[in-house]
């Protein structure tokens, strides 16, 4: 581990004792700030229910489904919309109208289409993780060396294969981004969704316990969703070291 990212750890347990001292002290209202200690007694009570793994199990799988139909739909758009003129200036306006729109005012249509189920929650979150995704697929495409079409047209690949061989591989950095980003797009709306409107999931959890003054378990769910986003952007970070290893070395061999 760096020492950099240890230091960050070394804060977090300092903020944690300056919080448990000023609860226990009267310095905050255990009714309102409950200690870590309470907090942690209540996650345990929360994951030996059983809950805690299924409400997981339903937040993850509405995030994957939504996030992975954006992925798919994103990069197509993008890269058809950076290859084909027409097809840009036909859905530009389209992307431009939508995009600004903040996300969350698509829950009540995605009620009245859905109903309250995850087909709701997973519509929601493809739609809000959607324009990262296209939007940097779109800048990446356009941003690849006309040499390296030239290159293409002169080994005479054909335009799946000069596609897939050369402008997929060299927009990457910008596609990488752009789904890095809708990583916590997609996790902010899953539980935005299951906030406003669901029967399970982290979001439902945190929910249901303020609405029933279970204030311990509130902070138990907020803390266990602020964790699950902490892990899936490390994830994401790791896979897109490995995967983009070639670039990062490139860069490197191109600065020295």
């Amino acid at each position: 581990m760096r020492p950099t990212r240890l230091l960050g750890f070394v804060l977090v347990a300092v903020l944690l004792g300056v919080w448990e001292a000023a609860a226990r002290t009267g310095l905050l209202d255990a009714r309102f700030v409950p200690a870590p200690s309470s907090i942690a007694v209540a996650w345990v009570g929360f994951a030996a229910s059983g809950q805690l793994v299924s409400d997981l199990l339903a937040t993850l799988g509405s995030w994957a489904q939504g996030y992975a139909i954006a992925a798919m739909l994103g990069v197509a758009l993008g890269v058809l919309m950076g290859l084909m003129p027409a097809v840009r200036a036909m859905l530009g306006t389209t992307v431009e109208l939508l995009r600004p729109m903040p996300s969350v005012a698509i829950i009540p249509i995605a009620i009245v289409l859905f109903g309250l189920g995850d087909p709701m929650k997973r519509f929601v979150v493809a739609y809000a993780a959607l324009w990262p995704v296209l939007v940097n697929t779109l800048y990446g495409v356009l941003a690849v060396d006309p040499l390296l079409h030239d290159t293409a047209r002169t080994f005479r690949l054909g335009p799946l294969r000069s596609t897939l061989r050369v402008v997929l591989p060299a927009a990457s950095p910008y596609i990488a981004t752009g789904l890095r980003i809708s990583t916590s797009i997609a996790l902010i709306l899953v539980i935005t969704a299951e906030l406003v409107a669901s029967r399970n999931g982290l979001g439902y959890f945190v929910r249901a316990s303020e609405q029933a003054s279970r204030v311990p378990e509130v902070y138990a769910g907020v803390l266990t969703i602020a964790v699950l986003g902490y892990l899936l952007n490390a994830l994401f970070v790791a896979v897109e070291a490995r995967v983009l290893a070639w670039h990062r070395g490139l860069m490197r061999t191109e600065a020295a």
